[in-house]
């Protein structure tokens, strides 16, 4: 059985995710938001971190990456088109309150379709522009389990007035890539709780069912 868990941190609640094999004793970590004592403190005692994803390269959720690969020597992950985004991050964090950070380096980038693996669990990588152009999602099928970073939140979606969104992008991401993996599987936001897949496609009101199909921000 996956093991997720969940840390809330930085000035804009971001949720930083810990996911781990029991059976073997590793873990990744997605999205870190900064404080890295308590991200590292997912771990305890049981797990070692092995890998550091990021759904997309805003400031909130990649903040603590170069630290956190720093003191656990693993490797940094995102997709490339995200990439921009590391180059801006220390002025960046300094000026939303973040404090001094360093830009990760990244051992490889990820694209659509590739697969991650988490002990003996594994999961495949879902390209996801909208919210980012390098937004991407994480899904564990055989857990039913699916990571969407700032892509879709419960009740809402990731905004697209930043630079690099994309509202039309967005929402064809979430109907068309997210909703068919089944309206049973759990999504683990960046920010808020999470749900179920089929709960957004029946109610939310943006890329719901029965969401007006004109342009948001």
């Amino acid at each position: 059985m996956l093991v997720v868990r969940q840390a809330v941190v930085g000035p804009f609640s971001e949720n930083t995710w810990l996911v781990a094999d029991p059976a073997t004793g590793d873990a990744l970590v997605i999205d870190p938001g900064g404080e890295t004592a308590r991200v590292l403190g997912l771990a305890q005692p049981d797990f070692r971190i092995g890998g550091v994803l990021a759904t997309h390269g805003h400031v909130d959720h990649v903040v603590g990456a170069e630290e956190v690969c720093r003191r656990t020597g693993a490797p940094f992950r995102i997709h490339a088109s995200d990439e921009p985004f590391l180059r801006a991050l220390p002025g960046q964090a300094a000026g939303l309150g973040f404090g001094l950070a360093r830009s990760p380096t990244v051992t490889s980038f990820l694209s659509d379709g590739d697969s991650v693996r988490v002990g003996n669990h594994e999961a495949r990588v879902i390209h996801t522009p909208g919210h980012s152009p390098g937004g991407v999602c994480l899904f564990f099928p055989a857990d039913g389990v699916l990571f969407c970073g700032d892509t879709l939140f419960s009740g809402s979606v990731g905004r697209t007035d930043l630079p690099g969104g994309n509202a039309p992008e967005l929402l064809r991401s979430i109907r068309e890539r997210l909703f068919p993996l089944g309206d049973e599987v759990r999504f683990f936001p960046g920010h808020g709780p999470g749900g179920t897949l089929g709960e957004e496609r029946r109610q939310n009101p943006y890329a719901g069912d029965d969401a007006p199909r004109g342009h948001f921000m």
